[in-house]
């Protein structure tokens, strides 16, 4: 596996997501309508393990801390893993004790990556996280959600403490290309920021699995953002992606992993069942040419479904 440099520290080239684990408020039932404790997760915890697979990204709010419970029994006896989970602003109100909650429920002693999950009073959070950093509990610094001007703040206010911005975190797929409309992507490559790209699969629409026949469970946040007119005008772009799966041997999703890579990001992928990380291991290793690129983005373009999730703002 080719890793990825996230400063001085490697990493893989995906990362996977933990926001279907578990219940309650924000958690995997309401949201993806899973139901998922750490005995299903465990065949899955060890086949990404011993793929390499070992970066983990949660975050307090899912599930109101039900999936960061669930990683760390997992996390029991594993020494080489990389984590990464979140402080938002307006769910929570105390940086420093979120951070103590967190690495209780997850069993580390510090967060390999720790980001500031929405940009509400960006100069406030940014300075909060300096003495945290200073004290080792926080490796690297992310930020989550937020626009090129408030990136852009957020790195100067830790540069002024001799402190780096180390990543961004936003919405980034085939449908939804926000980011690098807004020159942050490009921003981020000018000043070695590694940009992660989460809803890479769009919640699964992307993944070839869902049409108007096969729909989403309704009640469900994705089953309301992706309902059937949706699935249906999204029809070309899973066909083209099924092509381009069949010259490379993997499914739809893995096209729009690799699509995300070729970009030069880290896809942030939800797991919940062991071949997905079979998906991600197939993933890495298909090289999309420029033409396929072009005719992805064109494709997903013209299907005009461009969805952006209640808590986002333009990138504009």
């Amino acid at each position: 596996m080719k890793f990825v440099q996230l400063k001085n520290q490697k990493i893989p080239p995906i990362a996977l997501g933990t926001w279907s684990w578990g219940n309650g408020v924000n958690g995997g039932d309401a949201v993806f309508g899973n139901n998922l404790n750490d005995k299903d997760l465990k065949p899955l915890f060890e086949a990404a393990m011993q793929a390499g697979f070992n970066l983990w990204d949660t975050a307090a709010v899912y599930g109101m801390g039900a999936s960061e419970t669930i990683l760390g029994k997992l996390l029991k006896e594993q020494s080489n893993v990389v984590i990464s989970t979140k402080f938002t602003p307006g769910a929570q109100d105390d940086m420093e004790n979120s951070l103590t909650e967190s690495l209780e429920r997850l069993g580390v002693d510090h967060a390999d990556i720790y980001w500031i999950h929405n940009p509400n009073d960006v100069n406030k959070w940014t300075a909060e996280l300096i003495p945290l950093m200073k004290s080792g509990k926080v490796k690297h610094a992310g930020v989550s959600n937020h626009n090129l001007e408030e990136i852009k703040l957020a790195a100067s206010i830790l540069e002024k403490e001799g402190l780096q911005l180390s990543a961004v975190q936003n919405h980034y797929s085939l449908l939804y290309r926000s980011s690098e409309d807004a020159g942050i992507i490009e921003w981020c490559n000018q000043n070695n920021v590694l940009f992660f790209s989460y809803m890479v699969l769009e919640q699964g629409a992307l993944t070839g699995k869902y049409n108007a026949q096969n729909p989403f469970k309704s009640g469900t946040r994705r089953g309301d953002a992706f309902n059937v007119e949706v699935l249906q005008k999204l029809d070309p772009l899973i066909d083209l992606m099924k092509r381009l799966g069949s010259i490379h041997d993997v499914e739809p999703a893995q096209i729009a992993m690799a699509w995300a890579i070729a970009k030069g990001t880290v896809p942030i992928i939800g797991v919940t069942k062991s071949s997905h990380i079979e998906g991600a291991i197939s993933a890495v290793d298909v090289n999309l040419s420029e033409q396929d690129l072009k005719d992805l983005e064109d494709t997903a373009k013209a299907t005009g479904v461009e969805i952006k999730a209640g808590w986002e703002k333009s990138m504009d």
